[in-house]
């Protein structure tokens, strides 16, 4: 990966998280998280 397409992906995620914090007060970003906890707690359950 070059560190162009780098920067522009960290700016797109930047972008995204900011627009979910501002205009949806990061329901969306706490419902990723949540899932993504339940994810790896399956994933050590079959560790």
């Amino acid at each position: 990966m070059t560190d162009r397409i780098a920067l522009v992906l960290g700016l797109c995620l930047t972008a995204l998280i900011a627009a979910d914090i501002l205009l949806n007060g990061s329901s969306a970003l706490l419902f990723l998280l949540r899932k993504f906890a339940d994810m790896v707690e399956y994933l050590a359950f079959w560790r």
